[in-house]
């Protein structure tokens, strides 16, 4: 074994550079100086994110434990992509915030360790090593989200995540263990083999599944979202809500479409009816939400309704549209919390109403906001209809069509209640709108890249075309 071996691992060993830079750089710099934390954290996560788009050898680690094929690395990438957007979307808060409660290093720690965990979930070649990615990915991200300690709200986001994450967790590792003990290995390539259908396999992939469906808020296991969402910081509900779930959707999909293939026909109608559950539910519950972070809580739930018509097919097409709407998602999710986050750390206001006349005092930021509730509703020319569209194509071409025919319904249902949001910044008028505000760089370069990301995609048809080839490694 040699050094290029470990290059399997570029990734891994670059953010945890990252992390351990940041801790060398809290201790020797100067009190006066800890804001440039900022700046560090931006540029080392910024090269490692256009360094993760150099092209990586297929293949695998410490017998078969970790694994790295074209898609996982360019997933790996995606939300590299995503959390580079955080970051920049969330220097300004860090700065006015964070950093005078020296505390600044710690979040940028906490936030890299979380998304190591996310990468050797995704890379886990036996259960083992998913669980202790699950784990790592979890545990920081309920001290981010009590990470406004004047908050009370905060405090109770973060006591949530960890209670329903510790829930969950016991939920897949007792759901594994019951896999284990029928299967004989922990390795998804032998359970590949030997996986049956009988009544305690059935049971073990039903947990599984249960506990993950917590990392996506999936119905029944969503109750979580709304109340962290609101309680936590803004970037890390828009982490919750972007990175863990897309991570979530991804391995979850590998290990449906792979390890447990064999299992398709007790899968497929778990699949089908948590997707009906999910959109409307999300959906209904989005229409009476006054609260911004509350109203894209529900929006995100619906939208994890509609990343199930990918997963319930089984087929590389599947596959291809499951990773494009992730992709737009993240694009589009950002763009509209990166919008909330810059009128909430300005002037504090975070509920619809507040919104009302934002178009003639911000036009930009109305703008923006505009283009990502479109995408996520799914309107074209935007990307979010090309996501949602092929997402429809794939769980027609299996014959799911009443379960396309309730899908466009809760479009129509998403369609009303993110138009509530652009009636109240473009048609409604108020006396105490939000005033005029220019954002600081970071922040309008986050925005800038979302709405880059999504136009085009809506227009650039080829990286669907890319992805589709790199969906089949797994099928």
């Amino acid at each position: 074994m040699d050094i290029s071996y470990f290059l399997l691992l570029r990734q891994e060993i670059s953010l945890l550079a990252i992390a351990l830079l940041l801790v060398i750089f809290e201790i020797f710099i100067s009190e006066h100086k800890k804001s440039a934390v900022v700046h560090l954290a931006v540029l080392l996560f910024g090269v490692h994110t256009i360094l993760g788009f150099l092209s990586l050898e297929e293949g695998a680690l410490f017998g078969g434990m970790f694994r790295t094929n074209s898609l996982i690395h360019f997933f790996k990438n995606i939300l590299n992509l995503g959390v580079f957007i955080i970051l920049l979307q969330s220097a300004e808060w860090i700065r006015e915030k964070i950093i005078i409660q020296n505390r600044g290093t710690e979040f940028y720690v906490l936030l890299f360790s979380s998304l190591l965990g996310l990468y050797f979930m995704i890379s886990a070649g036996d259960f083992l090593m998913f669980y202790l990615g699950l784990e790592l990915s979890t545990l920081p991200l309920a001290a981010l989200a009590a990470y406004e300690i004047a908050k009370m709200k905060s405090s109770e986001a973060g006591i949530k995540l960890i209670l329903s994450s510790a829930l969950a967790s016991g939920i897949s590792l007792f759901g594994i263990s019951l896999l284990y003990a029928t299967a004989g290995s922990i390795y998804f390539a032998d359970i590949m083999g030997t996986v049956t259908g009988s009544n305690l396999t059935v049971l073990g992939m039903v947990l599984f599944f249960a506990g993950l469906s917590f990392k996506i808020s999936l119905v029944p296991f969503h109750f979580w979202t709304a109340d962290v969402y609101e309680g936590a910081p803004i970037s890390i509900a828009s982490y919750l809500s972007v990175i863990s779930k897309g991570a979530a959707v991804f391995i979850l999909m590998i290990l449906l479409f792979t390890v447990l293939k064999p299992l398709m026909d007790y899968w497929e109608n778990m699949v089908y009816l948590l997707a009906i559950l999910t959109m409307f539910i999300g959906n209904l519950f989005a229409l009476r939400q006054q609260n911004m972070k509350r109203f894209l809580a529900f929006s995100s739930i619906a939208q994890a309704g509609f990343i199930l018509l990918g997963l319930i097919t089984g087929t590389q097409l599947g596959t291809a549209t499951i990773v494009y709407f992730v992709l737009i998602y993240i694009f589009s999710n950002l763009a509209a919390f990166g919008v909330v986050q810059s009128i909430s750390l300005q002037t504090g206001k975070e509920n619809m109403k507040d919104y009302e006349g934002l178009y003639r005092t911000n036009p930009k930021l109305s703008l923006v906001m505009m283009l990502g509730l479109f995408s996520l509703a799914g309107i074209p020319p935007v990307a979010g209809f090309f996501g949602k569209f092929f997402l429809f194509t794939a769980a027609a071409s299996k014959g799911y069509y009443l379960l396309v025919f309730l899908a466009v319904v809760n479009v129509t249902i998403s369609l009303y209640y993110y138009l509530l949001v652009i009636r109240a910044m473009f048609l409604r008028t108020s006396e105490d709108a939000i005033p005029y505000f220019k954002n600081k760089t970071y922040m309008r370069l986050g925005l800038v890249i979302s709405v880059i990301g999504i136009l085009l995609l809506g227009i650039y048809s080829p990286v669907y075309d890319y992805i589709y080839l790199l969906s089949s490694t797994f099928n």
